[in-house]
């Protein structure tokens, strides 16, 4: 529902609590990634704890017991013999058609070479920076205080780089609400990019005068392939943000805080909304 917990998150949260304790085990649970970082987000809140206690996780499926055998011979009538029909000659028996090997097409090994690459970025070395770490502190923590202390902290420019981009096309922007649309649009095509990034885009101005902006933290020093691969990308120009310079590193909080004394870095617009990638 936004970027805080909401009342629909504590419902949603509690209607899954008795499956992930006792039916969904760490395999079946292994796909489902994003839902299994936002359930175990709201169940280690201070207040769904003191409600509902620690929550653990089902390590392996509960199977339901047997129902108890009924008493079948009170319950099965007497079988009535029927007369047994004569019995026909048996045919010979066909041999058995051998069949052929399906011809492997090209869509066959397509698919099969989608579905066995890999990101380059999975071959990066370990870093001291933990992106599901990262986004669990920006969701749980307050933002100025706590999360971005956080994440200068565990910082990593060897594994990790920080990217501002503007969009080129601020001039045909028109109502808000459809720059709105046109930003959720955009993130919503970055699925495979999840893993490997977060983002805060923001919306300055409003109807008939509006600028788009965002600044990315990516896994690797270059902007993903999983971010390059999707069209809306090239509508926007992308600078690597230099975090050694304290003028820049403040607009990244800026951007990440949604609030500004300096108006991001001395834009021209107000800020009007944002939206989180995570």
């Amino acid at each position: 529902m936004g970027e805080r917990i909401s009342l629909a998150d504590v419902v949603v949260a509690c209607s899954l609590h008795r499956l992930y304790q006792r039916v969904l085990d760490t395999a079946f649970r292994k796909q489902f990634v994003n839902t299994n970082r936002w359930f175990t987000t709201i169940v280690n809140q201070p207040n769904f704890i003191d409600v509902a206690g620690q929550t653990t996780l089902s390590a392996k499926m509960e199977v339901a017991a047997d129902a108890p055998a009924a008493d079948t011979a009170a319950a099965k009538p007497e079988k009535v013999e029927k007369p047994k029909k004569e019995q026909k000659p048996k045919e010979p028996a066909k041999p058995k058609e051998e069949k052929k090997p399906k011809e492997e097409t090209e869509d066959d090994v397509d698919e099969y070479e989608e579905k066995k690459g890999k990101s380059i970025l999975d071959t990066l070395p370990p870093s001291k920076l933990v992106m599901d770490d990262w986004k669990r502190t920006y969701s749980n923590e307050e933002t100025r205080p706590v999360a971005l202390p956080w994440l200068w902290q565990h910082f990593d420019p060897e594994g990790y780089s920080i990217w501002i981009c503007e969009y080129k096309y601020n001039k045909e922007l028109e109502k808000s609400f459809m720059t709105a649309n046109l930003v959720s649009g955009f993130l919503q095509r970055l699925d495979k990019l999840r893993k490997y990034a977060f983002g805060s885009m923001i919306i300055f101005g409003g109807d008939n005068d509006s600028e788009i902006a965002g600044c990315w933290l990516f896994r690797g020093k270059d902007v993903p392939l999983e971010m390059s691969e999707c069209d809306d990308a090239e509508h926007f120009e992308w600078k690597r943000a230099n975090v050694d310079d304290p003028q820049t590193k403040e607009v990244i909080q800026d951007f990440f805080a949604w609030d500004s004394t300096t108006g991001f870095g001395g834009r021209r617009l107000p800020f009007n909304q944002g939206k989180i990638y995570k």
